[in-house]
């Protein structure tokens, strides 16, 4: 794996926020939700993820998650996603990444 400096960790916006509403993705190759999530200062942003094999859109109302808000906006389908959701691959599917404990929408991981 390539070691980046500093200076290139800093450039990634990775934020949490909080799901506000949540959605099915029937149009999606894979099976996906469509998430809108409340980053705080960075607006309100929606994005489409491979999430559906663990997650309902009831469940994840509420969550506190985190994303990649500054990568370019990206067609999917029908739908434009606005930032990167992350989480990790399992056999089982996409664990999203998880905040701990609450911390205001828009916080920048450190």
């Amino acid at each position: 794996m390539e070691e980046i400096t500093w200076g290139d960790f800093e450039k990634v916006a990775i934020v949490a926020g909080t799901v506000v509403r949540a959605e099915p993705f029937p149009e999606a190759r894979k099976p996906a939700l469509k998430v809108w999530v409340d980053f705080g200062p960075y607006g309100e942003r929606k994005t489409s993820a491979q999430i559906a094999s663990l997650y309902t859109p009831e469940e994840l109302i509420g969550r506190q998650v985190v994303g990649v808000v500054n990568f370019p906006e990206k067609q999917i389908g029908p739908f434009r996603s606005q930032f990167l959701l992350t989480g990790f691959p399992t056999d089982e599917g996409v664990v999203l990444t998880a905040v701990e404990r609450p911390v205001p929408n828009g916080t920048r991981l450190a």
